[in-house]
Order: C-alpha cells, then sequence, then structure tokens
C-alpha cells in the first residue's frame, strides 16, 4: 500500500523553483531518504505534504484516501530546529504536544526510554544537550503511535556522539515496522538507515529507487605505482575499467565486477609497474551521488 503518493509537485518562490514536477511514490513499512544538497528542495517537499505549504500546481495524497482530512493524526514530524518550553521538563512539553494533537496520553514512559532519556524526564528542557533536545522531539513525534514519521535533517548540528545516538534511534523506529521519510544531505546517514532514496538537485528528481539499486554493482578501485603515468595508460587499455581521475595522488575509478583487482595487480606486474597502494571495496552511495549529481 502506498502511503504517501505525490504527482507534480512544482513551487517557486519568485523567479527561484524550489520544487518542479515532482512525482514520488512511498510505500508502508518503508525507510525513505530524500537526499539531496542543502537547498535542494528537501524542506520544501516536506512542508507542502504537511499543509504547511501550498504548491503552486500538483497533487499529494496520504494513505490512499483512507483518513480523508484527519490524515494529519496519523504523522509525526520534526521540521527543522524542535521548539519546546525551555522551562518545562520531558513530560510536561509531551504533555502539550498530546493536547496540539488531541491526542490523550497519560504515561510517556515508552517514548522517552525509545529515545534514552527517561533518566531526564523530570529535567527542564533547557538543560539538555543538543543530542538530547533531538531526541526528545523524536520522542514527540512518537506521540499517538503514528503510522509515518518524517524527520527533517535530524542530525544537523550534533557531535558525533549525538549523531551516534539520534541514529540509533532512527534505526529503532524503523525496525518497528513504522514508515519513515528522512531528508538529509549526509550521505552516510541514508545509506545506514534507509531502505530506499530520492535524489534530488535543484527542486528536481534525478533517481529514486531501492538504496541497492541505486548503488551500481561495480567495484570502486583506487590504486598508486611509482609510474602513475604507465598504470594510467595499462588501464584506459581495459574496457572494464570505467571513471577513471586522479584524486590526491591515487588513481581512481571503477571496475566490473566480473574481473578482480588481483588481475589487476597480475598486469600491472607483467608491465613491470609496481603497485604501492591498493584497495578494492563496492561503491558507496556517496560516489553513487556524485555522479548522478555532477
Amino acid at each position: 500500500m502506498a502511503v504517501l503518493t505525490i504527482k507534480g509537485l512544482s513551487k517557486n518562490y519568485g523567479k527561484i523553483t524550489a520544487l518542479e514536477n515532482l512525482n514520488l511514490e512511498i510505500e508502508a513499512g518503508k525507510v525513505y531518504g530524500l537526499l539531496g544538497p542543502n537547498g535542494s528542495g528537501k524542506t520544501t517537499t516536506l512542508g507542502i505534504i504537511l499543509g504547511i505549504l501550498k504548491a503552486d500546481t500538483g497533487s499529494y495524497e496520504w494513505f490512499d484516501g483512507k483518513y480523508g482530512p484527519y490524515h494529519r493524526k496519523k504523522i509525526g514530524a520534526i521540521l527543522e530546529t524542535p521548539n519546546f518550553y525551555p522551562y518545562k521538563n520531558a513530560v510536561d512539553n509531551l504533555k502539550i504536544i498530546s493536547h496540539i494533537k488531541g491526542i490523550k496520553q497519560d504515561n510517556y514512559d515508552h517514548v522517552l526510554d525509545l529515545v534514552n532519556l527517561s533518566h531526564r524526564k523530570l529535567s527542564a528542557f533547557r538543560t539538555y544537550s543538543l543530542g538530547m533536545k533531538q531526541r526528545l522531539a523524536i520522542a514527540a513525534t512518537m506521540i499517538g503511535e503514528p503510522e509515518v514519521v518524517i524527520f527533517d535533517e535530524p542530525t544537523n548540528g550534533l557531535d558525533p556522539q549525538g549523531i551516534s545516538e539520534v541514529r540509533q534511534t532512527l534505526t529503532q523506529i524503523a525496525d518497528s515496522g513504522k514508515t519513515v521519510i528522512l531528508a538529509s544531505h549526509i550521505l552516510d546517514e541514508v545509506e545506514k538507515i534507509c531502505s530506499d532514496v530520492a535524489i534530488i538537485k535543484n527542486g528536481v528528481m534525478l533517481a529514486t529507487g531501492p538504496v541497492g539499486s541505486i548503488l551500481s554493482s561495480d567495484v570502486f578501485i583506487e590504486l598508486k605505482a611509482e609510474n602513475m603515468d604507465e598504470l594510467n595508460r595499462m588501464l584506459n587499455d581495459l574496457n572494464w575499467i570505467k571513471d577513471l581521475r586522479v584524486d590526491k595522488g591515487m588513481l581512481q575509478g571503477t571496475m566490473d565486477p566480473a574481473h578482480s583487482i588481483s588481475e589487476i595487480n597480475r598486469m600491472a606486474f607483467d608491465h613491470d609497474i609496481t603497485l604501492t597502494h591498493m584497495v578494492a571495496r563496492k561503491q558507496r552511495l556517496e560516489e553513487e551521488f556524485l555522479q548522478i549529481t555532477k
């Protein structure tokens, strides 16, 4: 079942095109990453589908229309910086969120346990670290057991420990079977958490699908030799080596998975080329992203 169907969404701010004919379908149970540089249209997309912004053209529908105008009660969302009353503690802030959502809830231990804040539930929000504030915002999205949760740049501004804690929480939520929509410009975040990805740049959808299908089956290679010119010439003669380039003194490219780096090593030896550095690994989303968006 599609929890969200987007058809032809476009949005302009004067002469600036924020979104251009965006089409997307998100199935239930997926962990969907909206990936793109800052200013690519991710937050605009989320603002429109949450009813905060109005699109110039196009349409969207939640849950195949199952809940009509009340679909918003089935969605938990954080857009940009979370805001809570600084002098109130976690429980009191969550009570206010429950009231705003029109949801009767007396016990908040479950959502606070989920984000590892139970030990600070009676501390004022102003005493929280950035990571704790972000985790409380995640707890707020879970009030009312929503079917879909939406996070916009959830690790922005966090230190490595905060990023790790938030990522662990998001993984737990994803593992619980909820549909997660995550907007991020951090490739590592999307690659580690998401099952599917949509790559957006300048408001235009460039690629979409399972992370495994966006990632090429080609193998990333990185090589260095004492005679780099000879190595470059040898590799350029091989039709199963592509996208050769020099970066930081290394020759980088992709290799057909039917071949192996040991073949390159053997051929280099036959050409009197001594390799001083040799790496082969599956391509990561970062390399694919750079190729798609360049």
